[in-house]
C-alpha cells in the first residue's frame, strides 16, 4: 500500500486528484449484471464505475483511512449525487472490510500503469 501512495506523491509528474468525494460498491444484486463496456460486473474483480475516463482505464483510490486500491474502469455511475465512484465489492474490502461508504481521493493511472501497482491490486 505505502508503495502505491509513494508512486503518486512521488512521481515526475506531479498527480493531482480527478475526484474527490464519497465512494460507494455495487450492491450484491448487481452481481452478474452487464457494465456500460459490455462486460459482465464480478464482485471479485478490482473494478469501478465513474462518470469520465476511458473505459480500461486504472484508477488508485486512496481511502481517508489510508488504505488503497488500483481499479479499472468498467462501468459508468455512480448516480447518486455526492458520490465520486462507485467499486466493486472487493475493492471496497480492500479499503475497509466493513464500509458502504468511504471518503477517497481518485487518482487517474491511464491504461498501462506500472505492473508493481497492479501486483498490489490483485493481491
Amino acid at each position: 500500500m505505502l508503495e502505491i501512495i509513494a508512486f503518486v506523491l512521488l512521481s515526475h509528474q506531479p498527480m493531482a486528484p480527478v475526484a474527490e468525494g464519497v465512494a460507494s460498491y455495487y450492491t450484491v444484486e448487481s452481481a452478474g449484471a452487464r457494465t456500460a463496456s459490455g462486460e459482465r460486473l464480478n464482485d471479485g474483480d478490482f473494478t469501478c464505475a465513474m462518470l469520465q475516463g476511458a473505459f480500461g482505464e486504472y484508477v488508485l483510490v486512496v481511502a481517508e483511512n489510508g488504505r488503497s486500491v488500483v481499479c479499472r474502469l468498467n462501468d459508468r455511475g455512480p448516480f447518486t449525487r455526492g458520490r465520486v465512484i462507485d467499486l466493486s465489492r472487493a475493492a471496497m474490502r480492500e479499503l475497509h472490510p466493513t464500509a458502504g461508504l468511504l471518503t477517497v481521493k481518485v487518482f487517474r493511472l491511464g491504461t498501462n500503469p506500472p505492473p508493481e501497482l497492479l501486483r498490489k491490486s490483485l493481491n
